[in-house]
């Protein structure tokens, strides 16, 4: 089956995507929820949660996407494989993933990836970038303590824009990463190195209280 045609940019801004989504029911979407939990937010077609459901299967993942019919696609091909580790949910995450995360329970969620976000380039365009203060506020609060938020770009003003703002939290600290810590390669990942562009990267935690 041809892969599904989409726009490659869509305004997260416009009614449509304003709409609030229901929150995730572990239950419902995966076999063994009890298993942490990987979040990947703006997946695109999914690929990377797809290879990594079947590379590290003691997981469970979920994506998120605003682009609707790259999840409906993405959610046949997890189907296909029988991968019952592996769910995608549409959802404008810059507005709404407090509300698509509500219903987890303290704890599961051990890791988050933010991977090639659209860097809306025009300053006009700024406030349509997904990495807001908001965001990060909902990943701190949902995130387990000692859990970690991977996060690269081949955009050096995006890169710096997003790893200043996690810095400013004080909730985060940062750790040096060079490589992509996963056994698997997004497509846009895969695409810029065999150009030999570079890919800016930082891996943040979130710090463990002294009980």
């Amino acid at each position: 089956m041809a892969r599904v045609r989409v726009h490659q940019h869509v305004n997260p801004l416009a009614p449509y995507y304003r709409q609030a989504p229901k929150p995730v029911e572990i239950e419902q979407v995966f076999a063994d929820p009890s298993k942490p939990l990987l979040l990947d937010v703006g997946c695109a077609r999914g690929r990377f949660l797809l290879r990594m459901a079947e590379a590290e299967p003691s997981w469970n993942y979920l994506g998120v996407e605003i682009r609707e019919p790259l999840v409906d696609e993405a959610n046949r091909l997890a189907g296909e494989a029988g991968l019952d580790n592996l769910h995608y949910q549409f959802c404008n995450a810059m507005l709404w993933l407090e509300r698509l995360l509500e219903g987890i329970p303290s704890g599961m969620l051990q890791t988050v990836t933010i991977q090639f976000p659209d860097p809306w380039f025009k300053k006009k365009h700024a406030k349509r970038r997904m990495v807001n203060p908001e965001m990060i506020d909902t990943i701190a609060k949902h995130l387990a303590p000692g859990g970690k938020v991977f996060i690269q770009t081949d955009i050096e003003f995006l890169a710096e824009e997003m790893f200043s703002l996690f810095r400013r939290d004080e909730r985060f600290t940062e750790s040096p990463v060079e490589m992509n810590p996963f056994p698997v390669k997004t497509e846009r990942e895969k695409a810029v190195e065999e150009k030999e562009l570079p890919v800016y990267r930082a891996m943040f935690s979130i710090v463990e209280k002294n009980s």
